[in-house]
């Protein structure tokens, strides 16, 4: 069977979990005999992040001569730097009047931009679709499937791979998305053949609109042997807490993390927190890391290709995040044996821990501190915690997740024989 993925966007140089997730399908699928190719539409170009098959094919479709009006602004700026907060400023002032004057000598509002470009696009993403002869199309996101099927119906199933909470693709509550952009997503959703979700609460927030096939299949996660996982039982001169993520305040909330660790670290001396990633807060962190005085305890470590030996270092996995789709790198702390932190409010996180069971969900950031403490003057806690968390984890097994896959993949072609 050919298969194609299709991540429209951030795929190539992207390190986030949807990338790590597509190579991981990629990969599978290829290993069990079927042709893979992962199609991208990408003005950068660039590479692959994380490793594939040799036999994956990756193409990238884009094309400068497939009509595009470009009318985005520049983004914030997000630093502690009064000169160049207020540059930025400027620059967006001035290039917000230009795109007026563009739209009005064009004759076209906001919506009628966005929808002429997404057509183009869509018209491009069709051919290269028929010239592929595809037997499976799996898009990585409401937003690849929307790019695919707008000018068109793909002529054989698709499979939509929701790698978050399936309402955070095209309503507000994570994300703004413009009044025509919500309704072209949630139309989008009647060509669709099937869709596969995180967990099993997932499938009520599927829209109305969704008739086709939906299968509840986690992310992987790698299980590590006895040997492999944390000690918390063994006697050190330091112990750390860790953090991995992009960084990213108004999703990972890195910024509580610090201000946590902050009312703590004095009756701590021998522990610090460690924040792993790259994104675009971290002047601002660095900045309030100095405000607070805690240069010497808390580390901005920067962007890691080898995630579980930089957590096979922690005591405790603090994850403060405000929502999740699914949560891989709280996954693999916990497949570690690593006690971890997080608020039950948050999705995907309050589907991994059971509360004082697998990890700590906390009811806000006075509780999270409470727990966080328990951890922190407990080495007994953090065995019981973190040997429960990682049997927990033995469900997304990446032989599981795969067969599932498979299986999936196998009722969706038999269903459509039927048919």
């Amino acid at each position: 069977m050919r298969i194609l993925f299709v991540q429209h966007n951030s795929f190539l140089n992207g390190h986030g979990g949807t990338e790590k997730i597509c190579s991981f399908l990629a990969n599978g699928f290829s290993a069990h005999g079927h042709e893979v190719i992962i199609a991208v539409n990408q003005k950068e170009g660039g590479e692959a992040i994380f490793p594939l098959n040799p036999k994956v094919q990756i193409d990238n479709i884009y094309s400068s001569t497939v009509p595009q009006i470009e009318f985005n602004l520049p983004s914030k700026y997000n630093g502690n730097n009064p000169l160049q907060w207020l540059i930025s400023r400027v620059k967006r002032k001035y290039q917000k009047v230009q795109l007026a004057k563009r739209r009005k000598s064009l004759q076209m509002n906001e919506e009628e931009i966005y929808l002429q470009n997404l057509l183009h696009r869509s018209r491009q993403w069709s051919s290269y679709i028929k010239s592929v002869h595809a037997d499976l199309i799996i898009s990585m996101s409401l937003s690849s499937f929307l790019e695919i099927s707008y000018a068109e119906k793909p002529v054989v199933p698709v499979i939509n791979s929701v790698n978050g909470r399936p309402d955070y693709d095209f309503e507000n509550s994570v994300c703004y998305h413009p009044e025509y952009e919500v309704r072209v997503l949630r139309e989008s959703f009647k060509k669709l053949t099937a869709c596969q979700v995180l967990f099993d609460s997932y499938h009520s927030f599927l829209p109305a609109e969704f008739k086709g096939l939906s299968k509840t299949i986690g992310n992987p996660i790698p299980q590590y042997k006895q040997s492999e996982c944390i000690d918390p039982l063994q006697v050190k001169s330091g112990y750390t807490i860790v953090n991995l993520a992009r960084l990213d305040i108004s999703c990972k909330q890195q910024d509580v993390a610090i201000d946590l660790f902050g009312s703590l670290y004095k009756k701590f001396p021998k522990w610090n927190l460690s924040f792993w990633g790259v994104g675009q807060d971290e002047s601002r962190l660095k900045q309030k890391i100095q405000d607070l005085g805690l240069e010497d305890r808390v580390f901005l470590k920067g962007f890691t290709n080898s995630p579980d030996q930089v957590m096979k270092q922690a005591d405790i996995f603090l994850f403060p995040s405000k929502y999740e789709g699914f949560g891989l790198a709280l996954g693999e702390a916990m497949a570690l044996g690593i006690p971890s932190v997080g608020f039950a409010t948050c999705s995907g996180v309050n589907e991994l821990i059971s509360d004082s069971v697998s990890g700590f969900l906390a009811n806000d950031n006075e509780d999270m501190a409470i727990k966080l403490e328990m951890l922190m003057r407990s080495a007994e806690l953090r065995m019981e915690i973190g040997a429960n968390g990682r049997e927990a984890m033995k469900e997304f097994d990446s032989n599981v997740i795969i067969n599932k896959w498979l299986a999936f993949v196998e009722e969706l072609v038999e269903k459509r024989e039927d048919d």
